[in-house]
Parts: C-alpha cells; structure tokens; sequence
C-alpha cells in the first residue's frame, strides 16, 4: 500500500492522514476562489507505488513530490532563509535578487530575477524538485508559466501567525524535516505562545506606513497587523480597509462598489496624514522595507500638530513582514520595542 502523508497549508493547520494514491495532478483546469487559474491534469506515477508527501497550498491546490525536495528555487526573500534554517542552504539552487538572507551565504546562490520579474527558462534550466512562490510576492502570469512548465510550484500566503506555523510546518514536510524536532519550527511555536500568553491587558496604538507618495499602510487583514498585535500593539488602521478609486481612499470621493471593486484586494488602505491622529496613534514605527523611510520621514511625523507629540521610531521591516522561520526573533525584538515605548504612551504604567 502507498500511504500519502498530506498537510493542509490552505487553512494553514496541520493534519496528517494516510491513504492510497496512484496519480499525480497536472493538467486539468480550474479555478481558485482568489482568482488564480491553474490547470492540472491526472497521471499515473507508475509501479511499484511509491511514498508521496502531499502539501494543500493557499491556493487550495495538491503539491505532490516523490521525495524531500533536495533542489529548491525560492522565489520570495522569506522563504528563502526559512529553506536555508531548516535544512541549509545547500537547498537551494535559485533565488530572486531580493532575498538577502542569510547574508553573507546566498550571495553564492544564482539569481533568477526579481520577485515579480524572474525568468521562467532560467527556473527550468535549473531543474528543481520545487519552486517557492507566494500569491502576494510574485506576479500570477508568471507563476502560472511555472506551472505550466510542469515544475511543482508551492503558492503560500500566511495573514496571521498562526498561518506561518502552518506554512512552517508545511515547508518542513516538503523538505523531509520532522517539524516537531526541528529547532526553527519549536522556537517559533514557543515565541508566538509565550507573546500570546504575555501579551498586556491595553495596547499600544501604532501606525506603521508601507509606502508614500500617497501614504499607504496596512489594515487588519494583513500579517504585519497580527504581528504587532501579538506584540502589544494595536494598529490603528486595523479597521480599515482600502477605497477605490484613490480619491475615495483620500477622502475626497465617494467609493465605488460593485463585482470588480469587491473582488480587488482591500488590506492596504492609502490614507492622509490626518487620519494618524484622528484614529489615536501614539507611535509611529517606521520600517526600512518594503520603503525605506528616513529621518526625514520621522521629522515630519514629529512636527505634526498633535499633543503629545508623536513617538516616532525606526522598525526592522524584516521583522514586521518576513513570516517563517524569522518569527522566533523577530517576535521578541517588537514586542522589547513596544514596551520600551510603553511608559511614555500611558504614563509610566507598563501594563495599563
């Protein structure tokens, strides 16, 4: 007997299960309820039956390998260092020129391209057993060509903690790793309990932008939201969601409704200035990916006219945005930041 063991990333809870299987999807066509169009069809794998390990990704879509994975493209900068944690860089085989992690070690590992930009015949040439992807990273078409390809394409898009243990886990399972005796894994599941577990009774009201020119940041939806949350923060923006067109987004318009406006992605609202101050927030992070803010920035959030002023501070993007394996750091050095900043938004009372 064959047995599958499978993990369910889609709902980002782990479940083993063990059964016969005999085929493999490929080619045959349909439709994710996000949009992405995927076509699979069924293969026999052939005699003698053979051990499959079985991912569900967040695409709600089979990925099926022989065996761990020992040649991997990662084509997002997070997953990248979470391959190169869990089983060592030795792994992977291609990367994007955004992932930086480890320094000093995937300096060594060929490029394929930008995260939105990669080369299709390049991943190919490079014959991996699986390429990394990720719904909000990297652009469909693309990712589509991939599969197309017949190359097994993982799609991940953890918005919570609690998804990007289940991506760990997920990952673990691909690459043949035991993620119950996995170091990355155990030291993750022990710094988002002991968060939640911590966690103070009154938050501190945070904004954090992502871009500007016009302002932008994230809602509630987004995994940076449930990052700071379970720090001791709250995002200010959490409740709201994106307006189309921009001039409704500003204020300045009455938003669109209908089919094409509520299918569109509304976590990333663009906001102006005015609303910091209006929705309450005490503190200002500002993180150095996805854009760089500079002192510059941190002056003029510090000269608006608001009593107290503004705290205003410079955040590790890396550890707001990176899910994976960084969350076992990253956890413990924003929530330090947050409670540093504490005593100065609630007079001197850390647990207010």
């Amino acid at each position: 007997m064959s047995s599958i063991v499978s993990v369910s990333s889609h709902a980002h809870a782990a479940e083993l299960r063990f059964g016969r299987e005999t085929y493999h999807p490929r080619h045959r066509a349909r439709k994710s309820a996000a949009g992405w169009c995927y076509h699979s069809n069924r293969r026999p794998l052939g005699r003698p039956e053979v051990p499959l390990i079985e991912v569900v990704d967040a695409m709600d879509r089979q990925v099926r390998l022989a065996q761990p994975a020992e040649r991997v493209v990662s084509l997002v900068p997070s997953e990248s260092a979470s391959v190169a944690d869990l089983v060592g860089i030795e792994r992977l085989v291609g990367r994007t020129d955004y992932c930086v992690e480890p320094t000093g070690e995937v300096d060594t590992i060929p490029s394929v391209g930008g995260t939105k930009s990669f080369d299709v015949a390049t991943i190919h040439a490079l014959r991996p057993d699986l390429v990394l992807a990720n719904k909000e990273e990297n652009g469909r078409p693309l990712v589509q060509a991939l599969m197309a390809a017949g190359l097994s394409v993982h799609v991940s898009f953890p918005c919570t903690l609690d998804e990007s243990l289940g991506y760990l886990e997920s990952l673990a399972l691909l690459l043949g790793v035991d993620a119950d005796r996995s170091d990355a894994v155990v030291s993750c599941r022990i710094a988002v309990q002991r968060a939640r577990r911590e966690n103070p009774s009154r938050a501190v009201p945070v904004f954090v932008p992502i871009w500007k020119e016009p302002w932008m940041t994230f809602g509630g939806g987004a995994y940076a939201s449930d990052v700071l949350e379970i720090c001791g923060a709250h995002n200010v923006f959490s409740g709201r969601q994106r307006l189309y067109p921009l001039a409704a987004d500003l204020g300045e318009a009455r938003p669109r409704s209908g089919e094409n406006v509520d299918a569109r992605d509304t976590r990333y609202p663009r906001i102006r200035l005015e609303e910091v101050v209006e929705r309450g927030a005490r503190v200002v992070l500002l993180p150095d990916e996805p854009y760089a803010f500079t002192e510059d920035d941190a002056v003029a959030f510090r000269e608006i006219d608001v009593s107290p002023s503004l705290l205003v501070e410079p955040v590790d993007g890396k550890d707001l945005f990176w899910y994976g394996t960084r969350v076992a750091g990253a956890i413990g050095r924003i929530t330090a930041q947050v409670e540093r900043l504490r005593p100065a938004c609630f007079g001197g009372y850390p647990n207010k």
